[in-house]
């Protein structure tokens, strides 16, 4: 997390991995989001480093992990740690604005769905491959969805798991805006 007057930034810091959202990294912005509602910040803009926003969960620790990993959580702990994840970003006070760009997958849609605006780079793909993948679809990322974009094209991104461009998602109503990466 950063602070710049009244504008804050929280950037998902593993970009050679495509700032996958594991145990610690869920924790991480579930705290940061508490922490900037003790500020004088106005505005977060949440983005990621490298060149994608959020690879989504951490498939290796989906995949059971290192046991012995206190930082490792069960499958139950995960889908809570990313359900308060998304409350703690919805309650911020600050306008939260979601600054997308190439990779936006599964959780990362959720991520970026909480947040108040969404501009997404033009090289910007989103996909929610959690059925292809055979995973649970967890943190309340659905009924946003519905809300956002409306119950059949949510039902059609999530049960096809096919990728989507920023410009459907623009005419979805999901993101505010496309701009140059």
């Amino acid at each position: 997390v950063e602070i710049d007057g009244p504008i804050g930034r929280l950037t998902l810091t593993q970009g050679d991995k495509l700032n996958p959202l594991g145990t610690v990294p869920l924790r991480e912005i579930a705290l940061a989001a508490q922490w900037f509602n003790t500020t004088d910040v106005h505005i977060v803009i949440v983005t990621g480093e490298g060149r994608g926003f959020s690879s989504g969960f951490d498939l290796r620790e989906f995949a059971g992990g290192d046991r012995d990993d206190p930082s490792t959580a069960s499958a139950r702990e995960q889908a809570d740690l990313g359900r308060l994840m998304a409350e703690a970003m919805d309650r911020m006070s600050a306008l939260t604005i979601a600054a997308i760009k190439g990779p936006c997958v599964g959780g990362g849609v959720v991520l970026a769905g909480v947040c108040d605006l969404r501009i997404a780079a033009d090289d910007t793909v989103f996909s929610i491959p959690e059925v292809d993948l055979g995973i649970p679809l967890a943190w309340g990322g659905i009924p946003r969805l519905v809300r956002e974009i409306g119950p059949a094209l949510t039902r059609e991104l999530v049960l096809t798991c096919r990728p989507f461009s920023p410009e459907e998602a623009l005419q979805a109503g999901f993101i505010n805006r496309i701009v140059p990466r």
